[in-house]
């Protein structure tokens, strides 16, 4: 199926890295629909790609996109928490991480990807709309399936999912992840109401879940303009991907990749994301390792917002590495 993913804050993400040497090379740590890798590589044509996404359908729905710019861009099939692992890359490694339909390689040096000489880095932290719609892992709760939330493609047994969450976990640690990452107000109360229910019957899909919610809430929230799902859906699903973690570490292996100069773009849309980069890049700036471009975020237009609801709620930070 193809991508269906409407990317945020295009124009602003990629100008804002200032790719206008001859050739450069950029680091997209979360492809999904594969936007920002597009866009760049047709604007700028000596620019070189490395693509980082966990979930390996992403480049399936995406590579139609790609038809004569395959030689420029590296799929590399892993979470952004390792994109340390080009540093030590050569023209052999690519076979155990990059996706064989891509870019052989014959382009690239014999380390194409060295420590320290990244001109340009995105983090674009928001689920893409195809997880959401197509996924089949439980990241809506528009729609019944299997209870899994996570960006794996196919997990093994012993990866965690939002279902081993709900159906094992304490019910004050149910609460506090709720509440942490939801920002839920009435976590407690939907923490109880999960134990309850999986005494009876296993909490298998989303349905079952979306409907336990609806019991925990009053009806003024139920009828309120974001769904009343959404805020525990969101917390399940950074408890079980480890969203918050994975991101403090991407954005510090990301800065040490960054050459002097290069600069990183990230795009987040919730409070919790925007803190952790808020306050990653206040200190990094204290300790005199970058500048701000923007000291306030950017967020979307009049215009944008009209045509890309997803986009009400993105916040995109830029700093250059001194």
């Amino acid at each position: 199926m193809e991508s269906i993913h409407k990317t945020v804050l295009l124009k602003e993400t990629i100008d804002g890295l200032n790719l206008n040497q001859k050739e450069a090379l950029v680091l997209d740590c979360t492809f999904g629909g594969g936007g920002h890798s597009k866009e760049i590589l047709e604007k700028y044509p000596n620019v070189k790609i490395i693509a980082f996404d966990q979930d390996k359908t992403a480049w399936d729905k995406a590579k139609s996109k790609f038809k004569g710019l395959e030689k420029r861009i590296y799929f590399i099939n892993a979470n952004f928490k390792d994109l340390n692992i080009i540093q030590d890359f050569s023209e052999k490694d690519f076979g155990k991480y990059a996706l064989g339909a891509i870019g052989q390689g014959t382009h690239f040096s014999q380390n194409p990807f060295p420590k320290n000489l990244i001109d340009g880095i995105i983090f674009d932290l928001g689920l893409s709309s195809d997880q959401l719609e197509n996924s089949g892992r439980g990241f809506t709760f528009m729609k019944d399936e299997p209870l899994l939330m996570t960006m794996k493609e196919n997990p093994s047994d012993e990866d965690l999912t939002a279902k081993d969450i709900v159906n094992s976990w304490e019910e004050k640690n149910l609460a506090d992840i709720i509440y942490g990452y939801g920002e839920e107000r009435f976590s407690r109360k939907i923490a109880k109401n999960i134990v309850e229910a999986r005494k009876k019957e296993e909490i298998k899909t989303t349905f079952d879940l979306v409907k336990i919610i609806e019991n925990s809430v009053p009806a003024s929230y139920r009828r309120g303009r974001l769904h009343f799902a959404t805020k525990t859906f969101q917390a399940l699903r950074i408890a079980v991907n480890d969203e918050l973690g994975v991101l403090q570490s991407g954005l510090g292996k990301g800065l040490e990749a960054l050459r002097s100069g290069g600069r990183m773009s990230v795009i987040s849309f919730h409070s919790l994301e925007d803190r952790i980069v808020k306050k990653f890049f206040k200190l990094s700036k204290d300790e005199r390792k970058i500048n701000l471009i923007n000291k306030k975020p950017i967020i979307a237009s009049k215009e944008e917002l009209k045509s890309n609801n997803r986009s009400r709620s993105a916040k995109l930070r830029i700093l250059e590495k001194i």
